[in-house]
């Protein structure tokens, strides 16, 4: 690379919170003026380096985590004037593709290693870490063979229970791939959904107004450093009622595009559970957004 052309950014409206959820509304109307001087600003680290992940806590809003797919976990605690590492010398991978902090105790991190923006360059991980004391220490919790993380979801009030969408080798089919679900803080896995040894979960979200529901994509992808195979029929969009014990597609449902298909993103109104929307990769790709809980669809 000439120049990291990636660092973390935070963008200061009214109503975002740091882990992509809206906050609590409120019925005092907000002149649209007070947004006219708003503009991006890069806060660094400069060689930070690429980033696929970030996370915050609602109880400490000047406080962050974001992983460098090649340079560990970083923390700040004054909203990004100032960055620190964090897992160097900790942990024995130094990619982290994905963060997620316990909405419930900021202190409980869980990062996952390796990258799932499959390019001609990436570094693969070696599992899950976690972290209950806010990154001083860290404890290495397995699924090393999962090599690439894309999300890591922790339920919104009891952070024993997780979830990890690993994608999987980059360069060859395996088996630990999908969706794995902890509920004793990570000592033990689960794998709950798996499709095939070619295809692993691309992305993962919890609905907040009633965690026993999750939606996960699978994504059928193979590396080689010359090229990039991506899409089949084992990229789908799935969907739980019951905490991922039992799934449900929703690829084919009315609405969605015709295969093949590819990536698919997906992520669940914060204020309305019934109104999702997804990114899909296809010959007639998009954002697609339905409003009755992913059985019918509209581009």
């Amino acid at each position: 690379m000439t120049k990291s052309i990636c660092s973390i950014i935070f963008l200061a409206l009214i109503g975002f919170s740091p882990l992509g959820v809206q906050s609590q509304s409120t019925e005092t109307a907000v002149d649209p003026t007070y947004y006219n001087k708003l503009t991006w600003r890069n806060i660094g680290p400069n060689r930070g380096g690429r980033s696929l992940g970030s996370s915050g806590s609602p109880g400490r809003p000047n406080e962050y985590y974001f992983g460098a797919t090649g340079g560990g976990l970083w923390k700040t605690v004054d909203g990004g004037n100032e960055w620190f590492p964090v897992t160097d010398g900790k942990i024995s991978s130094s990619s982290i593709g994905a963060v997620a902090v316990a909405e419930t105790n900021p202190d409980i991190v869980y990062i996952g290693g390796g990258e799932t923006q499959l390019r001609g360059s990436i570094t693969q991980g070696d599992g899950v870490y976690k972290t209950t004391d806010g990154g001083k220490t860290w404890r290495h919790l397995g699924l090393k063979e999962t090599q690439a993380i894309s999300r890591i979801r922790i339920h919104p009030t009891n952070p024993e229970v997780v979830y990890v969408a690993a994608l999987g080798h980059p360069y060859g089919d395996n088996e630990e791939r999908g969706v794995f679900r902890s509920t004793d803080g990570g000592n033990t896995w689960k794998k709950v959904l798996y499709v095939s040894p070619k295809a692993g979960a691309a992305d993962l979200i919890i609905d907040r107004t009633n965690p026993k529901v999750i939606y996960a994509s699978t994504w059928q992808v193979y590396r080689k450093a010359w090229k990039m195979w991506g899409g089949g029929p084992d990229c789908k969009l799935f969907k739980s009622v019951d905490g991922g014990d039992n799934w449900v597609e929703l690829t084919k449902n009315p609405g969605m595009p015709a295969g093949p298909l590819g990536k698919i993103g997906i992520t669940v109104s914060p204020v309305d559970p019934n109104r999702l929307w997804a990114i899909v990769e296809a010959n007639d790709g998009g954002v697609y957004r339905s409003d009755d809980g992913g059985w019918s669809w509209k581009k």
